[in-house]
């Protein structure tokens, strides 16, 4: 059975929204990270409604409940309708993380948005992307919450249609560098693309054994957290 360590838990996800601001990965006071702290997903750590990514604190995110009523009037309708219905039905999803960050969110906004393997960073994606199209405003439902969190299956990364992106992973550092990396991925397509020329696009054998090399470096993804909280912590 997992272990939840709620105090590492409260450091290592306030760190994520400081490295993110550090990053300018933030939107104002918008977007939300959360947590499991049991198995059944039912409760969850999360960031509190309207602050500012730089400012938040191991002891400034919330416990929530899935089951008390009064967990569900401290948080936005959004924040709650995403986060409590993925942790319901993809308990196995540790940490979500949802953003908005420019070049992915760019991608996004495509017609038929994709993340088509044209170097090392776009390859760790490979068929490894659900996506969204039916963007129909705020998700400030349980109703669309649900549909997200089904939509988005086997897959850990939904890039949501005129919207952001969506994360979930078995640690906060995993978390943390894939988002980073997504989004570099999605800055480097988007360059590529504002060039004009043709995109040299990877063969299908070659992206698929990147990403399965990707999936193998674990350690490279939680080191990358650990230096990133340092950078931070100054």
């Amino acid at each position: 059975m997992t272990q939840f360590n709620e105090a590492q838990l409260r450091d290592d996800l306030a760190a994520s929204f400081r490295i993110i601001a550090h990053l300018g990965m933030h939107e104002a006071v918008a977007n939300h990270f959360s947590a499991s702290l049991n198995e059944a997903g039912t409760r969850f750590l999360i960031n509190p409604k309207w602050r500012h990514f730089s400012r938040i604190g191991a002891d400034d995110l919330l416990a929530i409940d899935i089951d008390d009523p009064e967990s569900r009037a401290q948080l936005d309708p959004t924040a709650w309708a995403l986060h409590s219905q993925l942790h319901r039905l993809h308990p196995h999803a540790r940490v979500i993380m949802h953003l908005h960050p420019i070049h992915t969110t760019a991608v996004a906004c495509l017609a038929e948005p994709a993340v088509p393997p044209i170097d090392q960073n776009t390859a760790r994606y490979f068929d490894r992307i659900a996506v969204d199209k039916m963007y129909g405003g705020m998700a400030d439902s349980e109703a669309e919450g649900e549909r997200i969190a089904r939509l988005l299956g086997d897959k850990t990364r939904l890039l949501m249609g005129n919207h952001g992106v969506l994360i979930v992973a078995d640690t906060v550092g995993e978390a943390f560098d894939d988002i980073y990396t997504l989004e570099r991925a999605c800055q480097i397509l988007v360059n590529a693309r504002a060039l004009g020329a043709p995109l040299k696009v990877l063969d299908d054998e070659v992206a698929e054994a990147t990403a399965r090399d990707w999936e193998g470096i674990r350690d490279f993804s939680i080191a990358h957290f650990e230096q990133m909280k340092l950078v931070v912590s100054g």
